[in-house]
């Protein structure tokens, strides 16, 4: 009888075969679990205390998902997708995750019966295909600028969120930001840049139905010199630098040696010349308003404000950007390369205006302006967060149907008809792969499932494509009466995502856990056998039963 080998350190516990599968299974579930009661319009909301003790109140799975900390493998892998999703298409994040959780449930069965991970993978991966060709052929297109239809198609996406009961007010705000931010690239292509371009300033007090959408941009900074600068501009030309107005010092340490008094006058005098030339450069120009990102020193404010010119100094580079898209404006980097092409002259008004006890400069009316601010007021932090996260979504539901202008129908009635579907096709499968795919569309039911739980009724199964619950009084209705619908490529992103992300989970077989950190050479100490227990512990721990 020869010793044992040992192959892994004792630190490190390994588990595989199907006791991995199951834990993955569980853990898949457990995350699911959490985030089901969020989903569809009767949701339930999450409270959760962050790392720095804020608190979090949401229904967003992504945002949701985002604050968890985790110590499953597997259930980390879920999380990642809601945040590809957020990522891709921005909503949808609670049904990818709950769709995931419901395929591998299904795939338990199968796991048990000693089915091999890749068959179930291979039926999985045919249900897919097969669920994408139903969307297709199920999917409507629309008119992007039949304003009414687009309403009802934002609403019906925040339908599930909190500010829902704000109706139209959200639905209104998303869909004016993203078609103001739109660029047409040709060929029918429409590129909409949410996250550069639409900035959303959250200031409390007022309330929520103050909220609205600024053809143009606003900011947290005032004029440098209140007293003296002009507050209003209609019609300013804006000059926007990416520069110091101040003296720079030299790069190295310069010891300047003065003989004679009138030396050190001179030197003054040549730092104000500078200056003053920076200024004159810039105001060859006439413009009315001077933004730079960067400083702008007592004397360069003072010739600007004689000059009768307005000034603001250290804007964010961001904001920077968004009034050159919003006023037609050229950063320029050095202000003796100004040209007359580079000062803005879309905008309307230039206005500072003091809401709260902060002022706010205001660049408004500009005649096609391509970047834009939301504005969201509201009774508390806690509410604005939420409400600019169901705005995120909102906006990314406007964007993707401008880019695809496709619709489904929503109410889990897509699931419904992709289910039904793939039940028929399941009994033309040859072999072993027939059952997981008849599982995979079972497991589609998930989503009308959780809608019709979250409102409380039982719900039965419709032949029509259309027929989905109503997620408000878990009625079987006609979707298209209720114009509840879901964006074609959301769907399709989520179907796809839950899927691979299914297969991927099933095809671990083994884990390894208790990887040290690297110790420094010299100190071997022994090592600890806690990782050990912690390893073992965590499965248990995350079964919800």
């Amino acid at each position: 009888m020869q010793a044992p080998v040992l192959v892994l350190k004792d630190s490190l516990t390994r588990e595989s075969g199907s006791k991995v599968h199951h834990a993955n299974i569980q853990a898949s579930k457990a995350v699911a679990d959490i985030i089901r009661t969020s989903l569809g319009p009767r949701s339930m909301l999450k409270m959760l205390l962050d790392a720095a003790g804020g608190i979090v109140v949401t229904n967003d799975g992504n945002a949701i998902l985002r604050e968890l900390d985790i110590a499953h493998p597997a259930a980390k892998s879920m999380i990642e997708l809601s945040r590809t999703q957020d990522e891709e298409v921005g909503d949808g994040t609670t049904s990818v995750i709950v769709l995931a959780g419901e395929m591998l449930h299904v795939a338990e069965a199968f796991i048990d019966k000693k089915y091999h991970a890749t068959v179930i993978c291979r039926a999985y991966n045919k249900a897919l295909e097969d669920a994408l060709a139903v969307l297709d052929k199920i999917a409507m297109s629309i008119d992007v600028n039949d304003r009414l239809m687009m309403l009802g198609l934002v609403k019906s996406c925040i339908g599930t969120k909190f500010t829902s009961q704000f109706g139209d007010l959200i639905a209104d705000l998303a869909l004016d930001a993203t078609t103001i931010v739109g660029v047409d690239l040709g060929q029918g292509l429409r590129e909409v840049d949410i996250k550069k371009y639409i900035k959303v300033e959250k200031i409390p007090g007022g309330q929520l139905e103050d909220s609205k959408v600024l053809k143009g941009v606003m900011f947290n900074k005032d004029v440098v010199v209140p007293g003296k600068m002009r507050r209003k501009i209609v019609n300013p030309r804006i000059i926007l630098l990416d520069c110091p107005l101040e003296y720079k010092k030299g790069e190295n340490q310069t010891n300047a040696e003065l003989v004679k008094e009138e030396d050190w006058g001179v030197l003054l005098k040549m730092e104000e010349e500078y200056i003053e030339n920076l200024c004159a450069q810039v105001l060859r120009f006439k413009p009315d308003l001077v933004i730079t990102e960067k400083g702008l020193s007592d004397l360069a404010c003072h010739y600007l404000s004689k000059a009768g010119v307005s000034a603001i100094r250290r804007l964010r580079k961001t904001d920077n950007n968004r009034i050159a898209k919003a006023c037609g404006a050229v950063i320029v980097n050095r202000p003796d390369e100004l040209q007359e092409s580079d000062v803005g002259t879309r905008a309307g008004l230039f206005e500072v205006k003091k809401i709260g006890d902060e002022f706010f400069a205001y660049i408004v009316d500009c005649q096609d302006p391509k970047a834009c601010t939301v504005l969201l007021r509201g009774a508390s932090k806690d509410l604005l967060n939420e409400v600019e996260r169901n705005l995120q979504d909102a906006m990314s539901v406007a964007r993707n149907i401008l880019k695809h202008p496709k619709l489904v129908p929503g109410g889990g009635a897509t699931e419904l008809t992709v289910s039904a579907t793939l039940k028929q096709k399941s009994s033309s499968i040859e072999g072993i792969e027939k059952w997981p795919y008849e599982a995979a569309a079972v497991a589609f039911e998930a989503i009308p499932r959780t809608l019709a739980q979250n409102c409380g009724v039982n719900h039965a199964n419709g032949e029509n494509a259309w027929t989905g619950i109503d997620g408000n009084s878990g009625v079987i209705a006609d979707m298209k009466e209720l114009k509840i619908w879901d964006a074609y490529n959301v769907k399709a992103q989520t179907f796809k995502t839950a899927i691979e992300a299914a297969c991927m989970l099933l095809r671990i077989d083994d884990i390894v856990s208790g990887i040290k950190k690297k110790q420094a050479p010299g100190s071997t100490q022994p090592s600890k056998p806690t990782i050990e227990q912690e390893g073992d512990a965590d499965t248990e721990q995350m079964i919800p039963e």
